[in-house]
């Protein structure tokens, strides 16, 4: 995907934090420890560090939710950045992101921190804390099937 294309889908699945702007995209695409998964209709993307994983978004198009999409695109992220040495990937959500706290608990992340009132009330949105989430990579993820997925 171009940074305008993931530009374009982003600004189609966020308001809270803000959608990021092509400029954006490819700066951070032009970093070496930048790991992209893309599939049409969606985009998982971080950055590896050491031995941690960051994902820093991820986005499915509205009209391509609900099909697994989601759980397809963290999969194959977790699996880029365990070859290029994450042994953990972390990340964080917003604590009332319903859909995507249960993607990530599917995939077997566990909450590690808070951070109160970190989103804070705009775009229509209230206020919200952000939720820190990590898992050890390289085991099966655990929990129910049938997870409704969110950008």
């Amino acid at each position: 995907m171009t940074p305008a294309a993931l530009a374009a889908l982003h600004a189609a699945c966020f308001r809270r934090p803000r959608p990021w702007t092509a400029a954006e995209f490819a700066a951070l695409l032009g970093q070496r420890t930048t790991v992209l998964a893309a599939l049409p209709d969606g985009f998982a993307l971080g950055r590896v560090a050491a031995d941690e994983a960051e994902l820093l978004t991820l986005a499915v198009a509205p009209h391509a939710r609900r099909r697994g999409l989601g759980g397809r695109l963290l999969a194959l992220y977790e699996a880029e950045a365990q070859a290029r040495g994450a042994r953990t990937s972390f990340l964080e959500v917003a604590a009332d992101n319903l859909p995507a706290r249960a993607l990530y608990a599917v995939r077997g992340y566990a909450e590690a921190g808070r951070r109160p009132g970190y989103y804070g009330a705009d775009a229509g949105a209230p206020e919200a804390d952000a939720i820190l989430l990590q898992r050890p990579l390289g085991g099966a993820p655990t929990g129910p099937a049938g997870v409704p997925e969110s950008c």
